[in-house]
């Protein structure tokens, strides 16, 4: 895009790069979660109940487009068939959006998600600290 800016001495052409035309906020995952990104192997990527029909990159509910494939690794012994994002049971399988896909967010390598987070970390801690217990 062009913006023309005119002042009584001269005219002033600005070139406003595309992505600023419009900024759209998506839910993101936590700055603190790490991917793996190694190459992709053969095995579709899962989703559990929880996350369910989101985008593996943006969290978006829109418009799934393309089958997520994890790397061998992730998809070995007992993290088989469990969720990209969170690591519990999957359920359904993992579809990237089609936005993602456009922007080629799908090349970039494995999505699963191989840290657990300060914020699950730390609600671990809290709860042993008191002497919470699951039943």
């Amino acid at each position: 895009r062009r913006v023309l800016f005119r002042s009584k001495a001269t005219v002033s052409v600005l070139y406003w790069p595309a992505t600023h035309t419009h900024k759209r906020k998506m839910a993101r995952h936590h700055q603190d979660l790490i991917m793996c990104r190694k190459q992709d192997g053969i095995a579709f990527g899962r989703l559990c109940e929880k996350c369910d029909g989101k985008c593996v990159i943006c969290d978006s509910h829109v418009r799934p487009c393309t089958l997520v494939r994890i790397c061998d690794e992730c998809n070995y012994g007992s993290q088989q068939g469990r969720c990209v994002i969170c690591s519990q049971p999957g359920v359904s399988d993992a579809y990237y959006c089609k936005e993602c896909v456009q922007l080629e967010k799908d090349r970039d390598g494995c999505p699963k998600i191989i840290n657990l987070g300060s914020a699950r970390t730390d609600l671990y801690y809290e709860r042993r600290k008191y002497g919470y217990r699951k039943a």
